[in-house]
């Protein structure tokens, strides 16, 4: 399952002195009914329309000269297109793609990232009752094997396959891909093959309408896949019904939405929950406008982000905690991207993992001094199989781990598990099951009473005060014991490992099942350490990590987050810098960025073992001062 956890910073209760916006309130029913707690907002979910696209068709007949989307061209100049446009674009596509008889077990698969085209596709699917499936460019671009797109494709058994420019996907086709499954471009000069997109454009309206009438509530709307962090991704059928009333839950926990039509400027993929479903219907729900951002926070991309929010100025804002990270550094500098960045966004909302305290805090000062007044920063929890939202930090509290109370519609359950609580959730934002998986297994999905099983642990902020709301405690399948039987926590290790470890940790894996102690294995961030150790581009990666202040930052490290241990669950004893990435392939890592500690376990058990070797000859790692923790 893949999670998509967003956490707060900072510590304390949510103070005056922030621009005007308007977020509800819940007010929780809060029950415990012998073990389990079972949580739900008093205020009822409103209505809302039976399929995703009666928002299209809305906004055609409301503000038919809105843009929708809108993308830079080759040449830089902003080109979008509008409500009417996209409506006339929908019924042309399903026209299309109904002539091709796709459906659920055919249906539209699109292996590139986020573009008009790709809207403009994913809409009209959606407008004929045709399931589509955004697939991760990693999978074909960066993989070497294309095992999870074998596997996605075996799953889904495509009628027809679209990329922007198909070429550069033909590789890994050629391997994967059944033979005589229609593949679609936007790209001029394809091979005689492949169809043109403009041709789906051009199509004449015929039985569409009729199509568009017979779809409902219980229609899929795509099949959105899991990271596949514990195991190959798995198949959400996502409904209209789903997407519909998550966007109903995200307009009534924030209210702005209504208010004034959402601009966003927005790089965060669509064939993730966050982005794809989140974000584009967060636009389209409300009315808004999505400027589709081609940058990423990673080296040589961030300034593309720059260029378009020195444009654009967004009304609220998403991102992951790099890019918050990469944009409160440009703020500090940039005069222009700030008066245009800080003119109208009234929310800043991140996801994917935890924001630091530092950098919270950071971007927190840097907003109140350039701005005059403190914009709120937004976090929750949501997945795949939720689509996506559950929980929002529109609570009392603002304090690292935060992830609040339960969005209008949505049920939660807290309930015991291995000495942990995890968290569930029942309601019409919910999947009744994975795509084409054994029923067999529903169990291990949904618990007796039907919610589904997160996996993913919390507890309660305050346990005299459950209606303060919950905080994240990291996922229950990644904690183990030490040989002493102790249990460790990896989730919140973790996390203070990155947080701590700013701005050189990219992500660590937490060592010890059935050994006397506690180790780390840390992914540095490689460029944020060869300028620590002032090395150049030519020094090897094993050069930069041994130089002696890296050496010193990391055993620093190591001994800060000792200071706080109390016991041998929570003290670190040694840790190591992993020279090599985590990789795509083994399954180490997602193409999101989110660490898969198992994978990681298996493929370095070498590593591991070495970590662990008494001889202490292993120059690699970094160890406790002996005797510092002998509780």
């Amino acid at each position: 399952m893949e999670s998509d956890q967003v956490h707060a910073g900072g510590a304390s209760a949510v103070a005056p002195g922030y621009r005007r916006v308007a977020i509800g309130s819940v007010s929780p029913r809060i029950e415990q009914r012998g073990e389990c707690w079972y949580m739900e907002a008093r205020e009822p979910l409103g209505r809302y329309p039976e399929r995703f696209t009666d928002r299209l068709a809305s906004g055609a007949l409301a503000h038919p000269d809105r843009l929708l989307v809108v993308r830079r061209d080759g040449a830089g100049a902003w080109q979008g297109v509008t409500y009417a446009q996209m409506h006339e674009h929908a019924r042309a596509i399903g026209e299309a793609l109904l002539q091709r008889g796709l459906s659920a077990k055919r249906p539209l698969v699109i292996l590139s990232g986020n573009s008009i085209e790709h809207l403009q596709l994913a809409l009209g699917a959606m407008w004929a009752g045709i399931p589509y499936a955004p697939v991760s460019p990693a999978y074909s671009l960066i993989s070497s094997d294309f095992g999870k797109l074998r596997h996605i494709l075996d799953l889904l058994t495509p009628g027809l396959v679209f990329a922007d420019d198909i070429d550069a996907y033909a590789s890994a086709l050629d391997a994967v891909l059944p033979a005589g499954v229609e593949r679609v471009s936007a790209a001029p000069g394809s091979a005689p093959d492949v169809t043109s997109f403009a041709a789906f454009l051009d199509t004449a309206p015929r039985g569409i309408d009729a199509a568009h009438a017979g779809v409902n509530g219980d229609t899929i709307a795509k099949f959105l896949f899991t990271s596949g962090s514990t195991r190959l991704p798995k198949a959400v059928p996502t409904t209209n019904r789903m997407l519909c009333a998550n966007q109903q839950m995200l307009l009534e926990t924030f209210p702005q939405f209504g208010i004034e039509p959402p601009v966003l400027v927005d790089w965060l993929p669509w064939n993730h929950t966050f982005g794809g479903s989140h974000n584009v219907g967060i636009a389209l729900y409300n009315g808004g406008t999505l400027y589709i951002d081609d940058g990423k926070p990673v080296a040589g991309k961030f300034d593309e982000t720059l260029r378009n929010l020195r444009d654009i100025a967004p009304t609220i804002y998403f991102n992951v905690p790099k890019g918050w990270e990469e944009l409160t550094v440009a703020l500090e500098t940039d005069a222009a991207l700030r008066e245009r960045f800080f003119s109208r966004v009234k929310m800043y909302f991140f996801g994917g993992a935890g924001l630091s305290k530092a950098a919270w805090e950071r971007l927190e000062r840097v907003t109140l001094q350039y701005c005059g007044e403190r914009i709120r920063i937004m976090a929750g929890l949501g997945m795949t199989e939720t689509a996506p939202s559950c929980l929002f930090t529109t609570g009392p509290y603002s304090g690292a781990g935060y992830i609040g109370l339960p969005a209008p519609g949505c049920q939660t359950k807290v309930a015991p598990v291995d000495g942990k609580l995890e968290v569930r959730f029942r309601g019409p934002n919910v999947m009744r099951g994975y795509w084409r998986t054994d029923p067999e297994h529903a169990h291990d999905v949904f618990d007796e009473e039907g919610y589904y099983r997160t996996g993913d642990a919390v507890r309660f902020v305050d346990p005299a005060r459950p209606e303060v709301g919950l905080a994240f405690d990291g996922r229950i399948a990644e904690d183990f014991k030490l040989g002493s039987g102790t249990f460790v926590s990896v989730g919140p290790m973790r996390a203070r490992i990155v947080s701590e470890g700013a701005p050189y940790v990219q992500d660590a894996v937490i060592t010890g099942l059935n050994r006397d102690d506690v180790g780390a294995m840390i992914f540095p961030r490689l460029d944020m350490c060869r300028g620590l150790a002032g090395l150049g581009s030519e020094a090897t990666a094993q050069e930069v990590l041994n130089a002696p202040l890296v050496r010193e930052f990391f055993s620093g490290l190591l001994v800060r987050l000792n200071e706080s241990a109390t016991g041998s669950a929570t003290f670190i004893a040694r840790l190591r810098l992993l020279v090599q990435p985590p990789s795509l392939d083994r399954g180490e890592i997602t193409d999101k960025g989110s660490i898969n500690q198992r994978a990681v376990l298996q493929h370095r058990e070498e590593l591991v073992e070495a970590l662990y070797a008494d001889d202490g000859d292993d120059t690699g790692v970094i160890r406790a001062r002996r005797g510092a923790f002998s509780r």
